[in-house]
């Protein structure tokens, strides 16, 4: 039984993975560093969400012979599916040097060398693993071992930091401490992805999932969600340990690793580093894998990890975020903004695209949404409306 689970293990991990990278362990950093235990329940509400959405792209991955781009340019028209595919190819690319960052600060606080230097090699590493004979295995592959390294990395920080337990219990009463309200916002729309949702219905057609496979296909899915909801619990409850004490402020990725050399010494640093190039580089090659294949997929291109145009739309995914690191050292304010205009727009449509498709009995069949996945579906709608507006809000009124 095990051996077989162990087995299928694949799109759900590669989703968990791609979800969390630099951006997803500042935030959850930060939350823990200023509100200590008490926005825990936020990373359990999130996880539920993403569930509830990933198991949606699995299930439409099983039930259609068609790609999900595919379903879009079928049921609403080439435009819908030209704009979901360009808008996931630029906001992955916009994001793609904060993944870049991160993975070079990991190597040059740990092994030395220039920031720069790691850049080029992490970039080139990626690039070159994009032509091995078949990609999703490399990708499946490269991605379990990240999560693993992450899983360790993230556990041995918390057992060398050991939290005081009655406290993270309590973080599960929900609250909203004052002035949190636009860092949970952050949080929600960190973990809760719906390109990574939507994506998942790829993997599930590239691992080559069959319908009567469905049940060990969803288990796989909800797995690699599950792994992504404990990963940021343990960074969260770490952060409340370590930093939120001391008042540290998180500004980077790294700040949990800085805080814990001084007190628990060089070993606790460099876990927390391989921990931190696990989520950077698993982003990093996850990240442009969405950008790549939906962007391909949408231009009637192919969506098939081994097809020329799909690595040729991941390698300019990677170069680019290189270059942007490379340029600016860092993720610019004028790219985030960018690329939050887009996703204000993009991802309500994309995830009410993904809906819509999953309550379609004529493509799902017995596979469609029941009324459990409804109603949560519903809330994580409202939930991705509210994300809009609130980002509208703040990036043109305030």
């Amino acid at each position: 039984m095990i051996h077989r689970w162990f087995k299928s293990l694949g799109p759900g991990l590669i989703t968990a993975a791609l979800v969390f990278g630099p951006g997803s362990l500042t935030i959850t950093s930060k939350l823990g560093a200023v509100y200590g235990f008490h926005l825990l329940w936020v990373i359990i509400l999130a996880t539920l969400l993403m569930l509830t959405f990933t198991g949606m792209g699995a299930r439409i991955g099983l039930a259609s012979e068609h790609s999900l781009i595919t379903l879009f340019r079928n049921k609403w028209g080439r435009v819908a599916a030209l704009l979901a595919g360009i808008s996931v190819f630029f906001v992955t690319a916009a994001f793609q040097a904060g993944n870049t960052v991160g993975a070079g600060l990991a190597l040059s606080e740990s092994l030395g060398q220039t920031n720069s230097l790691w850049i080029v090699i992490i970039s080139l590493m990626a690039i070159s693993l994009l032509f091995f004979k078949s990609f999703y295995k490399i990708l499946e592959k490269v991605m379990m071992l990240m999560v693993g390294i992450m899983l360790i990395s993230f556990l041995f920080t918390l057992i060398l930091a050991p939290p005081a337990w009655d406290e993270v219990l309590s973080g599960l009463n929900p609250s909203i401490p004052q002035e949190s309200f636009i860092l949970v916002i952050a949080l929600v729309a960190s973990s809760f992805s719906i390109a990574g949702a939507f994506y998942q219905s790829y993997l599930v057609q590239e691992k080559g999932w069959k319908k009567e496979e469905s049940k060990d296909a969803l288990r796989e899915s909800y797995t690699g969600i599950v792994i992504l909801g404990l990963i940021s619990s343990m960074i969260m409850i770490s952060a409340a340990t370590i930093l939120y004490p001391k008042g540290v402020t998180v500004t980077s990725a790294g700040d949990i690793g800085m805080a814990l050399e001084p007190v628990y010494g060089k070993f606790s640093f460099m876990v927390f580093m391989v921990g931190l190039f696990g989520a950077s580089f698993s982003s990093l090659l996850g990240n442009a894998s969405i950008g790549g294949t939906l962007l391909s997929d949408s231009l009637s291109l192919g969506r098939n990890l081994n097809s020329t145009p799909v690595k040729l739309l991941i390698s300019l995914i990677i170069i680019i975020g290189a270059s942007i690191a490379l340029i600016f050292g860092r993720l610019p304010l004028e790219l985030i903004v960018f690329a939050q205009g887009i996703t204000i727009f993009a991802v309500p449509f994309i995830g009410l695209g993904l809906f819509l498709i999953g309550n379609d009995t004529t493509i799902m069949g017995a596979l469609k949404n029941n009324a459990f996945t409804k109603v949560v579906g519903i809330i994580g709608l409202l939930v991705l409306f509210t994300l809009a507006f609130s980002n509208a809000y703040s990036l043109f009124y305030a």
